[in-house]
């Protein structure tokens, strides 16, 4: 592949949302380039959910799946490889990969996705996506009915809390410190039944990244059958802020309702641009993104 070549679209991330925003520009004759590292952040997680056709397929089947579909389309091309730099040039970027190659596009696509920042509480990663899990509409049915804990404080823990306890009635909430409650939320805790554990937690046991017991800082355990977790998080790519595009409070790219950044000819799309964390919503939202690009690019040249 020419590093002089001049594409329509560059899409960073070849995950889900990337693969469909791919796939609507490739069945519109777009010269599109994809450069994805081949690291999703769902890697461990075992099987996808809430999905319609997809419900209980394994993340990295449906990926293997689009990929193959999109390759397809002869104007897509695919280089495994991580960019690092973008500058803007007179007619659109320049974006530079860690294995020092180079290529140009119109417009840019950010599918890059998030960086779940772990705790240092041991065997956390290992059971992250399998038994620690972020959503109870991806994993909630699959933990129903078990004993199961909130690793959360204050508001955010407040906000999973009556989603949790829809589908179970065996719940705690461990906020790992002191608690951080208001008074009406500490009511509604209590009138429901949900205890509140705030030890400090150092491990969690588990077989196979599935949770056994929870481990406090005195040594004492509470059996868990699953928990949920809410992380901070960070861009898994700085390129977007490095190119002028703006984040909102929350550490998302900053979108409009057509998945347009602060910064002109440049797109996000899937889980570094909302909360809404899903491979559906990935899907939808690339699929979104590359029927505007496309109308842009038809606009342009009519």
């Amino acid at each position: 592949m020419s590093d002089s070549q001049h594409f329509d679209v560059i899409i960073s991330g070849g995950s889900y949302s990337g693969l469909s925003a791919a796939m609507t520009l490739g069945r519109s004759l777009r010269n599109i380039l994809i450069i994805d590292s081949g690291l999703p952040c769902n890697r461990q997680t075992p099987h996808s959910h809430n999905f319609l056709t997809q419900d209980g397929v394994p993340p990295h089947e449906i990926a293997t799946i689009g990929k193959q579909q999109v390759a397809r389309y002869e104007t897509v091309k695919f280089v495994n490889d991580f960019a690092t730099s973008g500058t803007k040039t007179k007619n659109g970027f320049e974006i530079k990969t860690a294995k020092n190659q180079n290529f140009k596009a119109s417009k840019l696509i950010f599918a890059t996705g998030i960086k779940d920042l772990m705790p240092e509480i041991k065997g956390f990663s290992d059971c992250w996506g399998i038994s620690v899990v972020h959503c109870p509409y991806c994993h909630g049915y699959e933990i129903r009915n078990k004993k199961t804990g909130i690793i959360a404080n204050g508001d955010t823990a407040f906000h999973l809390a009556p989603m949790a306890k829809n589908l179970t009635d065996d719940l705690i909430i461990l906020t790992n410190g002191k608690a951080t409650f208001n008074p009406e939320q500490l009511s509604k805790l209590k009138k429901n039944n949900i205890p509140i554990i705030e030890k400090e937690i150092i491990e969690i046991e588990h077989d196979n990244g599935y949770v056994k017991n929870v481990v406090f800082k005195d040594n004492s355990k509470q059996h868990f059958e699953a928990t949920y977790a809410a992380l901070p998080f960070e861009q898994h790519s700085d390129m977007p802020e490095t190119l002028g595009c703006k984040l909102n409070k929350q550490g998302y790219i900053e979108v409009d309702m057509m998945n347009k950044t602060t910064i002109e000819n440049i797109f996000a799309s899937g889980d570094n641009c909302t909360r809404i964390r899903s491979v559906a919503n990935a899907i939808s939202s690339g699929n979104m993104v590359g029927a505007i690009i496309n109308m842009e690019l038809s606009n342009e040249h009519f």
